[in-house]
Order: structure tokens, then sequence, then C-alpha cells
């Protein structure tokens, strides 16, 4: 198959892959690099100290969210990175866009040579009636459950998540014995919840979040008196080069959200060490964990400790077979290309009937 030539849109806010907390920059950065090794052609529209395989486009010096410029507009440097990605367009076969629906207005004439995956959730007011007003653009979800607020969007395929096969090692015997939550202490993730059950079970909780301005007074009000509980520490946020051992040497993670998870990265990305995870019945939840091999699907507190209580019982090689199985950064760029030669497949008919015609 000829290679294809593929523009990858990422957006501003952290770094690709983040330096620290980040869930759609990783995803690119996983997606680019195996692209490439699968022997695309592929180039990274993102911040200039973006590590990938791919050609870099820098658009801005670094991730907004870090910039420690006291004043900047996000919506400035998107304009900027989709003025850069618009004046090369057609350079590209396919134009893979992260940055939800901003870049509809800009792309109208390429629509039907790109795919654009939403990462966020889609239960909020204003959205319906973006992807009504643009029904030309192939949407891609993370999970079938992302697509629930919006069914009648043109959805194109799901793809999920996945990881380099590598870069987070199996750890068969974890050595620190404790319980992790790890991502973002926002309401919607609940940490309350894993608070709670490391006090009732008795085991351990450590916790590695980042507080969000968005969410710092629930922090302040509702965690932080929390977090000096005995058996609960607070390590605050970590980056990918602590993140394998975190995970790794822990006996579950606890996933308590209470919200439409659209996919929950954190899921396999400890699911890749070996380690079980206990996870509340919301969103994705169901797509990811595999109940009794990969970890199990609470629905209450109560059926969480009895979780905490047998968890220990499952096999972690197991665990981490369920993700080799489906959650790879290969596997991932596979299923991309699926749908990439899916979009092209129609030109590519019509290519050929218009040579056949030529005299």
């Amino acid at each position: 198959m000829k290679a294809i030539r593929i523009a990858q849109v990422a957006p501003l806010y952290e770094s690709v892959p983040p330096r620290l907390y980040g869930g759609t920059e990783r995803v690119v950065a996983h997606l680019c690099d195996a692209l490439t090794e699968l022997g695309h052609e592929v180039t990274l529209f993102a911040t200039a100290e973006a590590d990938t395989r791919a050609k870099l486009v820098p658009v801005r010096d670094q991730a907004t969210r870090l910039d420690e410029s006291p004043l900047k507009s996000d919506l400035a440097a998107h304009l900027t990175l989709l003025h850069e990605a618009r004046r090369r367009a057609r350079q590209f076969d396919i134009l893979h866009f992260h940055t939800d629906m901003l870049h509809f207005p800009m792309f109208e004439s390429f629509a039907d040579r790109s795919v654009t995956t939403i990462h966020g959730r889609l239960d909020l007011k204003d959205l319906s009636a973006v992807y009504a007003r643009w029904p030309e653009f192939p949407l891609v979800s993370i999970s079938d459950a992302q697509r629930r607020p919006l069914p009648r969007a043109n959805w194109f395929g799901t793809v999920s998540h996945g990881l380099p096969y590598e870069q987070y090692p199996f750890r068969e015997h974890p050595r620190g014995g404790y319980l992790a939550f790890l991502g973002r202490l926002a309401a919607e993730k609940r940490p309350d919840r894993a608070i709670r059950l490391a006090q009732a079970t008795g085991v351990p909780l450590r916790i590695a979040a980042k507080v969000d301005t968005a969410d710092q007074q629930y922090f302040e009000k509702a965690i932080a008196p929390l977090l000096q509980e005995p058996g609960i520490e607070f390590i605050g946020e970590i980056g990918e080069d602590r993140k394998a051992q975190f995970l790794g040497d822990a006996r579950a993670l606890l996933f308590p959200i209470n919200w439409p998870e659209p996919f929950g990265l954190v899921m396999i990305e400890a699911m890749a060490c070996g380690t079980p995870v206990i996870a509340w019945n919301c969103g994705s939840v169901p797509e990811v964990i595999e109940p009794g091999v990969s970890g199990y699907i609470v629905n209450s507190e109560e059926e969480a400790r009895q979780a905490i209580g047998r968890v220990d019982s499952l096999d972690r090689r197991a665990v981490r077979r369920a993700f080799e199985r489906r959650f790879t950064a290969e596997s991932m760029a596979r299923g991309y290309l699926e749908l990439y030669r899916r979009l092209l497949e129609p030109r590519r008919l019509a290519s050929s009937r218009e040579l056949a015609l030529r005299p």
C-alpha cells in the first residue's frame, strides 16, 4: 500500500507529548510515532517542544498551559495553528484534527479528506448546533459511549486510544501495596470516593494528580482537608518519567468517576503495567475494562470495597495481555489507517475512472 501523507493537527494546551498531565496530546504523540513506524508520511502541527518521529511544523514556541507569560491568548495561538495547516492543506492526503470543532469554518472545502477525533464530552449545551451546522466533517469517537449525546452526528468510526507496547513495563509483583489515584482533582473524578474507600478498607492511597485553576475551590473545600487523614498521601502532578513506577507498584488503580468519561487513558496505562482497575460504571468504562480479567466495574462504594478485597486474586499477566490485545499504539494507528483508506477510496476510484475515460 502506498504511503499516505497525513497531517496531524494537535491542540496547543500541552506539549506533544505532555511534560506532565495531558491526554489528547499524549495520544497524538503516540499516533504520530506509530503511523510513521508503519511507513506513512506524517506531519505534526504543534508547538516547537514536541518530541516526535513525524515531521514537525512548529506554530508556537511552547504549550500554553505551562507558559508563564502573564499575558497570552489560547485563541490567537490556535488561529495561527489552523492558518498554517490550511496554508499547507493541499500537501496532504488526509488532514487529521484533534482540535474539537474549531477548524470547521476554515476547512469546509477540505472536509472530504479530513478526520476529526473528538476527545471530550459531548453533553454540553452548544455542541449539537455546531455539529448540525457542519455535518460534512467525518467524526471519530474514542468510545461508543461518547456518541450518546449526539447520535445523529456524522460518525465515521470509533478508535480506542493506544500506548506504545514498551512504554509501560509489566510489573508482576507490585512493591507498593497501595491503591492509586491518577489524574485531575476534579469533582467529576471523585477523589473523595477514593479516599473513603482507602479509609474503609485500611489500604493506603497515593494520589498523583494536578489541580486545575477551575478546580481550585473544589480542592480546597472538599479534598484538601481529607488529605490529612492517615494512609492518604498526596504526591501532586507527576510526569511520564514517574508514571510507570507509580502505577506498576500499585495493587489497583481506583477510577471512581461520576461523569460520562469519553475514554479514560489512565485505565489502559495501568493495564499496561499489569495493574488492575476498579472503575465506576460510567461512560466508556464497560468498553475498556473486562470484569474479572483487567479489573472490576462497580456501581457503589460497597461494591468497590468488595472489589478491593478480591483484587489481589486477579492475574496481573492477564491484565497486561488485555492491554496488548486491544490498546497498543500500533492497534490504534491501524484503526485510523482503516478510516483514512475508507475516505481515500472514493477519490482513488474517481481518479481511475477519469483516466479510463481519457482518449
